[in-house]
């Protein structure tokens, strides 16, 4: 007979009563803040809910937040903690789809949220509400809690403003590295780690062993030739690199290492006034070294296919890269090789054995399949022959759009996974975007096409099978390629996490992370008695700069400003910068006009250039040297160069400080540029007229005097000036006198207004 959890806020007969859960939850609740790792089918999210409904329980009118990395496992949690809880715990969620006035009165009206981390972390930056109530904040995929992620900002500010805090994070795996492992501890406050595995005496009765097998395949002739002209274009370019002293070896290089070499070179650009014609040189051959191996891992792990499209995508671009690939003897016989095999569709042998293990798997009806791609190409490819094979198949992958494909929008993602639980496909072909928390619980097999050498993704993908019977994952691997490297380098790092991690963690220090936290970040906060006011572009919304301010106790308000991205006076107005973005707005001409806007705009301002990589850039050192010095000479701006966003953040908050201290004038924001002069507008006006620019707007005012003298000019007085010939000043004629239409076009009656307000003047 089942047993089944009894708890006021459960379901009666809901969930059903494992031991190992209601320990895990029971010392969650008793040890504070705890990250959960365990394998998917383990059921973490039961955890979840038992420890939320305890403290739903114990802190009247409180509430709990559950934080999921994207709106479909968002909405899946919603799903799952209205299937469990009563009626009475009321239900929401909060993503960015939902307006902020709608995610208002869901915040206030609900005891229970489920968010995206970004809208929740948005609402707090603008004050729509805080999390104080919040007894109880669920991280899950907490792994995820590292570096810029919201996760990282929102642990803290919890821990900051939380009355009753409690912290789960729950994971699959948080990753073999030590370092890692500590991070995301720190970062989200976890004392305690408890691991569970699918071998532990007590979890063995609920979990269904997945069985790994991997079938090898070998590459046939076709792709050995090919092979060897990309290994002899990749060799010729090591030893150059080893002549030139940039490389010391030329075996076992890896695409790491080169990554690795080439920012040392482009650091070395940097430092040099004058840097030798070498170095620019070597960035090139970095570069190709980095496109050859990338073809060579696509040829070898996935096919003439995807090596073709990738091909095509090179020869598109225009940097002196692509372009020495292009004219070398050997890469152009490996392109003509691969063209030779796309038009004879010859494909990889691995394709083959997937067709054989699919057709095998489908005899029995009921079976439910997931294929993993790590390409795009590679899953249009596999869906293509699964067709013509009449296998009822359909492809998964994320929003972003391709040269052939569209991307896929969140609610037709959601469509095909509902489609693919309901029995309409029997195979979903899936890129990345289908390893981490999607609910595909009938899944009966999970094929790699290659492997992947991360722990984490190898765990996750694996986790989509034996959810409710025995599961199994085929690993298809090329024998003597990278495929194999990567498997192997998978399961060492597994057995790393779980060797790191059998003992359970603990984290030596307690730290009371409440108030501003450490001694030296209230040092250089600003005291909260101050509280100055930064207005901020709503472009920057997503910036970490805003997080980094709202730590440091700056009041915040998003608005659309014109001019500048941030403004904290009437007369200081910053425009921000990286150092990539700078690089690009002095190609692309943007920087002169934004300090143009800037200096017309605000009697003080400011540029804040902020990274450490400035000349490492695209374009030459000296054309950012210049760049940097017409903005401070010929503008007048003064440019201030940060290191980080933590760094630009301490600064606008200084700069706010000093222009707010001794008083708090109000800002009067600068929501709309500097309104124009007479002689402007009137030079406006005459370029609105058809075929005139701004030199002959000028020239017809120079002749006739005046807005009114331009526009009762005649057809052949307006042919007297340059630039205008009879075509021209027939159509302006005929915008100026001809009657006026009951359908009037927007250009129309713009141009009647201006010339009425000139006329009033």
């Amino acid at each position: 007979m089942e047993k089944w959890i009894q708890h006021p806020l459960i379901k009666p007969q809901k969930i059903e009563s494992r031991l190992y859960q209601q320990i895990m939850a029971a010392d969650v609740l008793m040890k504070g803040n705890t990250m959960i790792v365990a394998p998917t089918a383990l059921g973490k999210t039961i955890i979840a809910v038992l420890v939320a409904a305890d403290r739903i329980s114990k802190f009247k009118g409180s509430k709990a937040l559950i934080l999921a990395p994207s709106k479909p496992l968002v909405l899946q949690h919603e799903e799952s903690f209205r299937e469990f809880l009563n009626l009475g715990v009321t239900t929401t969620s909060l993503t960015g789809e939902i307006k902020p006035e709608e995610r208002i009165k869901r915040w206030e009206s609900s005891q229970l949220i489920c968010a995206t981390p970004q809208t929740v972390e948005s609402d707090l930056l603008s004050g729509r509400y805080d999390l104080g109530n919040v007894s109880l904040l669920v991280f899950d995929e907490c792994h995820r809690g590292v570096g810029s992620y919201s996760y990282v900002f929102l642990a803290s500010k919890y821990m900051q403003t939380g009355n009753n805090s409690l912290i789960l994070g729950l994971t699959a795996s948080p990753g073999w590295d030590e370092q890692k492992i500590g991070d995301v501890c720190l970062n989200l406050f976890f004392n305690e780690v408890v691991i569970k595995n699918e071998d532990d005496p007590d979890v063995i009765p609920y979990f269904n062993p997945v069985k790994v097998d991997w079938v090898k395949v070998e590459l046939t002739e076709d792709f050995k030739k090919i092979k060897s002209h990309l290994d002899a274009a990749l060799k010729t370019r090591l030893k150059t690199l080893k002549r030139m002293e940039i490389l010391r070896s030329i075996s076992n290089v890896s695409k790491k290492d080169i990554l690795k070499k080439k920012g040392m070179v482009q650091s070395r650009i940097a430092g040099s006034i004058h840097p030798p014609k070498k170095y620019f040189i070597a960035v090139s051959i970095l570069t190709a070294i980095i496109n050859l191996q990338h073809a060579l891992e696509l040829l070898e792990t996935q096919g003439i296919n995807s090596l073709y499209q990738y091909i095509q995508r090179l020869r598109k671009k225009k940097t002196k890269a692509s372009k020495s690939l292009l004219n070398d003897n050997e890469f152009s016989m490996a392109v003509y090789l691969t063209k030779k095999a796309y038009r004879e569709n010859i494909d990889h042998p691995k394709l083959d054995k997937l067709l054989i293990i699919l057709k095998k798997e489908l005899k029995n009806q009921d079976s439910r399949i997931i294929v993993f791609s790590q390409f795009r190409d590679t899953v249009d490819k596999i869906y293509e022959k699964c067709l013509e094979e009449e296998i009822n198949a359909v492809r998964f992958f994320g929003q972003a759009s391709t040269d052939k494909t569209k991307g896929l929008s969140q609610r037709k993602q959601q469509e095909i996974i509902k489609a693919f639980r309901k029995g309409a496909y029997d195979v979903l072909i899936s890129t990345s975007v289908a390893e981490e928390g999607i609910d595909i619980p009938a899944v009966d097999l999970v094929v790699l096409y290659e492997p992947v050498p991360s722990e984490i993704r190898m765990i996750q993908r694996r986790g989509r099978t034996g959810r409710k019977n025995k599961g199994k994952m085929i690993i298809l691997i090329t024998k003597n390629t990278r495929d194999e490297a990567y498997y192997w380098s998978s399961v060492h790092k597994e057995d790393k996490m779980k060797k790191k991690l059998s003992n359970g963690y603990k984290r030596e220090t307690q730290i009371d992370f409440r108030g501003l936290g450490t001694k030296s970040e209230a040092q250089n906060s600003p005291k909260k008695d101050i509280n100055p006011v930064v207005y901020v572009d709503s472009r920057e919304s997503n910036s970490r700069v805003l997080r980094e301010l709202h730590k440091l106790n700056v009041e915040i308000i998003v608005k659309s400003l014109a001019v500048a991205d941030y403004q904290v006076s009437d007369d200081v107005g910053i425009e921000r910068k990286t150092t990539k973005d700078f690089s690009s707005s002095v190609v692309d001409k943007r920087l002169h006009r934004q300090a143009k806007e800037l200096v017309e705009t605000f009697s003080k301002p400011l540029f804040i250039v902020e990274g450490k990589d400035l000349y490492s850039g695209f374009i030459h050192p000296n054309a950012v040297r210049g760049a940097l010095a017409s903005v401070a000479v010929d503008f007048g701006i003064p440019v201030i160069p940060t290191r980080s966003q933590e760094d630009t953040a301490a600064m606008i908050a200084r700069i706010a400080i000093r222009e707010q201290i001794l008083e708090r004038p109000e800002i009067q924001l600068r929501t709309e540029k500097k309104p124009l002069t007479l002689k402007e507008q009137q030079i406006y006006i005459i370029e609105s007229l058809p075929n005139v620019g701004p030199v002959t707007a000028r020239k017809l005012l120079e002749e006739f005097g005046s807005v009114r003298g331009v526009i009762k000019a005649s057809e052949s007085e307006l042919k007297n000036i340059e630039g205008i010939g009879d075509i021209i000043a027939k159509k302006i004629k005929d915008v100026v006198d001809s009657s006026f239409k009951s359908i009037k076009t927007v250009e129309d009656e713009e141009l009647i207004k201006k010339i009425d307000e000139i006329q009033t003047e």
